[in-house]
């Protein structure tokens, strides 16, 4: 097992907009709820509930990028860019995503009918505009009421490019070889660890990046988002199958780990992570 002694962070990704493209970052400050200004925007049907690449797999070709005071640029093959402000305040309405009720603000009728045009789908763009309480994480691995941006379920999502590597070898073993081998960006995650070896996060409980320090609440499980090349937005079979055969957590096919910070600061590219427990 690494001790973490010679691990850094290789990379950091902010996904402005949930399941849309976001951009690489040199450092990040660190939020309780996830790096500032990932995942505070969401597309939702006429029904309120979360769209992403799971049902639309083109919003991979589109692009979001994180503006001053909050707003993001939208960016998306065949239509012009569009800059979109956070709402103003007013009366939030219900969103519901992976069963959770929760309630964020509406974006500027222009988001909706940018998103719905390029979709061919009749959506909506919300914004959580108070992280601070609009949505809290899992007590199970939450037991103080910790909150969540739009991610998932978790904060952060790390990741190591050792088990990278380890998985795609196995790809090249498998059934599908010419699928591999599968960039990072296959799993979106928010950091990028390198000097581990392969599947170390596995033993981590709790650790530290630069001066934030992390509690790591489990193995991140994977949906069919990782099977779309974010590139041209086509699915395949991998990494799911090689995930199914090697990588069966309890229920879960992992890959990386969900954390969730203990305090906030700033990390950057570099800096040293450290195994606490």
């Amino acid at each position: 097992m690494s001790n973490g002694l010679d691990a850094v962070v290789h990379g950091m990704h902010i996904h402005p907009v949930k399941s849309v493209g976001g951009y690489d970052t040199a450092q990040a400050t660190v939020e309780p709820w996830g790096l500032a200004g990932d995942r505070r925007w969401m597309l939702v049907d006429t029904e309120g509930t979360a769209v992403t690449q799971r049902e639309r797999p083109g919003l991979a070709l589109s692009s979001a990028a994180t503006l001053p005071g909050g707003g993001v640029r939208l960016s998306a093959p065949g239509r012009d860019d569009l800059v979109v402000e956070p709402p103003e305040p007013m009366a939030a309405v219900g969103v519901t995503l992976f069963g959770n009720k929760f309630k964020a603000v509406t974006a500027a009728d222009e988001a909706h009918a940018w998103f719905s045009a390029y979709l061919g789908a009749e959506v909506r763009l919300m914004h959580l505009d108070d992280p601070a309480r609009r949505r809290t994480i899992n007590p199970k691995y939450a037991p103080n009421g910790e909150t969540v941006s739009f991610a998932d379920g978790y904060p952060l999502q790390i990741a190591t490019r050792a088990s990278l590597d380890a998985l795609n070898a196995l790809i090249a073993q498998g059934g599908h070889p010419a699928e591999g081998p599968l960039p990072m960006n296959r799993f979106r995650p928010n950091v990028v660890i390198d000097g581990t070896e392969a599947w170390a996060e596995d033993t981590w409980s709790r650790i530290s990046i630069g001066e934030v320090t992390f509690r790591v609440a489990k193995p991140c499980g994977r949906c069919v988002i990782t099977t779309t090349d974010q590139a041209t937005a086509e699915r395949g079979k991998e990494p799911l199958r090689t995930l199914a055969r090697h990588r069966r957590i309890g229920s879960s096919l992992a890959f990386g780990v969900l954390v969730i910070p203990e305090d906030t600061g700033i990390i950057r590219i570099g800096d040293a992570l450290k195994v606490l427990a």
